[in-house]
């Protein structure tokens, strides 16, 4: 058999019925999509795939669970053309993103509604929040004390919620709390957010832009969102500080939770990405779908794109190699279609760390 350019990871119980029977689109209750910025760039071709395998011939609804670029993405599986709405976010995101030098917060945040407005269509919008087969869940973190406040005033703040969370992820909760918008008002089936305070809204046609908008609200970055409608009043920033790549709660307690992913580990939270000893571990019914490392090393630069390339290259540079990689993603859904039509995903899965 060909080396495949995905790697299959499966957490126990996963694995058993992936080894047992394969993986069918009925199997999966939960969809997730983590942090990353750019870095969703290397999962397009994958999307373009799952997505409309999802949707073919479903009975219970699927529930959609992201933060920032996560939530963006799953946000085009809800809408009335999944397809469609991928080519939108294509064509704002990799063509059309640019950035003067010296650009400030507003700007860029400026330029992330611009991609969102481009991306989501005003019938999307009510697709999104009254969808019968995917319930869509925005994971948003609610910033308290100086971490509300905007420019340099900020930074003291960020550098204290490291430092609490180098402590323990609870200790975080001190700065940040995780406000969870639900379409429907449905909690879904995962399993009880751990660590940090956690309050839910729900999605509505009102607050559906706000909710995503600050989702991917990057601290220091970008400025938060303050006060959306139906949600706990306060500044809300990037989903990612709360859950950058999620913890054992999205774990469904039957089915499979279908987790497409940049890489083949899973980091809890934004702060924890220096952590190298803290990673998600114990789940069970969870199915990894990342892009093998020789993959990722045969794409140009041998990475995967990320807010780095936005000052290592120049757009000149930076556009023609972002298309490459979307091209080359093609691969990747390529391979899971044919691992899960041919029955080859029972041979290949490996165990989860």
């Amino acid at each position: 058999m060909a080396v495949s350019p995905l790697s299959i990871l499966a957490g126990p119980d996963a694995l058993a019925e992936i080894r047992d029977g394969g993986l069918s689109p009925e199997q999966v209750r939960v969809l997730v999509g983590a942090s990353g910025g750019p870095k969703w760039i290397v999962l397009a071709g994958l999307d373009r795939v799952v997505f409309p395998w999802l949707l073919g011939s479903r009975g219970e609804p699927i529930h959609a669970i992201g933060s920032s670029i996560g939530t963006w993405r799953l946000a085009g599986l809800c809408s009335r053309d999944p397809l469609g709405a991928l080519e939108r976010l294509r064509i704002a995101y990799v063509e059309e993103q640019r950035y003067a030098r010296g650009a400030t917060a507003a700007d860029v945040s400026a330029e992330a509604e611009r991609i969102l407005d481009a991306y989501l269509r005003e019938e999307d919008v009510r697709s999104i929040v009254e969808h019968r087969r995917v319930r869509l869940h925005v994971v948003t973190a609610r910033f308290r004390h100086l971490g509300a406040l905007e420019g340099r005033a900020q930074l003291p703040a960020l550098g204290l919620a490291a430092l609490l969370n180098a402590v323990s992820r609870r200790a975080l909760g001190v700065s940040v709390e995780r406000v969870v918008f639900d379409a429907g008002g449905d909690p879904g089936p995962f399993g009880s957010f751990r660590e940090l305070p956690t309050r839910r809204a729900p999605l509505t046609v009102e607050n559906t832009r706000a909710a995503l908008r600050a989702s991917a609200a990057i601290p220091g970055v970008m400025q938060g969102l303050s006060d959306p409608t139906g949600a706990p009043r306060g500044v809300y920033r990037d989903g990612g500080v709360a859950d950058y790549h999620f913890g054992v709660e999205i774990d469904p307690p039957e089915g499979i939770a279908l987790y497409p992913h940049f890489y083949e580990h899973l980091v809890p939270g934004y702060f924890d990405k220096l952590l190298r000893h803290r990673r998600t571990r114990g789940l069970r019914r969870t199915v990894l779908v990342a892009p093998s490392s020789g993959f990722v090393a045969s794409l140009p630069g041998s990475k995967i794109p990320d807010r780095t390339d936005f000052s290592r290259l120049p757009d000149r540079e930076r556009i023609p190699a972002w298309r490459t990689v979307i091209e080359r993603t093609r691969e990747l859904g390529d391979a899971f279609h044919d691992l899960v039509e041919s029955g080859k995903i029972r041979s290949v899965v490996a165990p989860l760390p």
